[in-house]
């Protein structure tokens, strides 16, 4: 059977909706914990529970991890970023010594800097040059870069609200972050006592990568929960064959993904992974904007719903929807769909190896 996977947020955040996304077919929740932790969702993942022990089903629950995705630092306010404007970025660790920094510091947050600069990691500016183009929130703000030097200005290009902890990527350049940062360490060290089933790696480019989470579970005694490697980027693409045997599944996230090839060469790219992945006997799962239209709409699109299909028909062992439901104000009508589809696609499948 398809896993069914939804992500957890404030627009399911009640019992009730998530007894009702289980009663629909949801395997599983994954916790994004980009922007928070395991202990500050505690009430959230005990809604979780007590829906499944409502609903007589025991689901999945998935951390998200840090991992190596660059981010830009938190702050205080929303950024509104204007096509053809300017803007600096900072280092994320330069602090202004005002009030309001002081302030924003003791509730974990940074605040734009006083001439509206975004606060960056320095390993991001030191790889700067003049021209490079910088994509932010998984590529909805697109800046250009016009100077550089202990900071950067850059133009903006595609503009957009902007909110403190979002991606950040520049075009052509492998910029890392660590394969574990320390509030990843933090989270694993507890994520049995949250019932976690399994970890979702950003950002996998090497077997390696999975062999280093492996040997620190393994150190800090924690009993092997599922490991899923994201691929979301060319490297991984790459590297995908080194990748397989350390993984429980492999994730096709076309979000970044989508920023480091062509958009249109990414379905080609999807189509790779997949038929790598059958070959290997590795289950994969889909995932990003397979419902967006969701987001504020009770139906889906029509190439939404061939898109969830394909997925399928192609082999996926999941899928999965984001915002859909964290955010989204359908979340039970989301996982009916996804739900409903992958069923649809399970029985042509079926039908077409009984035909051959």
């Amino acid at each position: 059977m398809t896993e069914v996977f939804a992500t957890l947020g404030p627009k399911c955040a009640d019992e009730d909706i998530l007894y009702r996304m289980l009663l629909e077919g949801m395997s599983g929740m994954r916790l994004n914990l980009s922007h928070t932790s395991l202990e500050e969702s505690r009430e959230l993942i005990g809604h979780y529970q007590n829906a499944m022990d409502r609903a007589g089903v025991q689901a999945q629950l998935l951390i998200d991890l840090q991992g190596g995705e660059l981010r830009i630092g938190r702050f205080f306010d929303g950024l509104l970023l204007e096509s053809g404007s300017e803007i600096e970025l900072m280092p994320e660790d330069v602090q202004d010594g005002s009030a309001s920094h002081s302030q924003a510091l003791a509730r974990g947050m940074m605040v734009v800097n006083r001439n509206g600069g975004i606060p960056v990691p320095r390993r991001v500016l030191a790889a700067l040059d003049e021209g490079d183009e910088i994509l932010l929130d998984d590529g909805r703000i697109l800046l250009r870069v016009e100077r550089t030097g202990g900071s950067a200005r850059t133009h903006v290009i595609r503009g957009g609200q902007l909110t403190g902890g979002k991606s950040i990527k520049v075009r052509d350049k492998d910029i890392k972050g660590d394969i574990l940062t320390r509030q990843d360490m933090e989270n694993l060290r507890i994520c049995r006592d949250f019932g976690v089933t399994a970890i979702m790696q950003p950002f996998v480019t090497s077997g390696e990568d999975l062999r280093l989470i492996r040997d620190f579970l393994r150190r800090e005694g924690i009993s092997q929960p599922r490991i899923f490697a994201k691929i979301e980027n060319r490297q991984g693409v790459e590297h995908l064959d080194s990748i397989i045997p350390e993984a429980d599944m492999i994730v096709i996230a076309r979000g970044d993904l989508g920023n480091d090839v062509p958009l249109w060469a990414l379905p080609a790219v999807q189509k790779n992974v997949s038929r790598r992945c059958r070959n290997a006997g590795c289950p994969f799962l889909v995932v990003t904007q397979m419902l967006s239209s969701m987001i504020h709409s009770p139906i889906p699109t029509r190439a939404e719903v061939s898109d969830i299909f394909n997925a399928v028909a192609d082999g996926a062992a999941a899928v999965m929807v984001t915002n859909e439901t964290a955010v989204g104000d359908y979340p039970v009508e989301v996982m009916r769909y996804l739900h409903q589809t992958v069923r649809e696609a399970e029985d042509w499948r079926e039908h077409e190896r009984r035909d051959e």
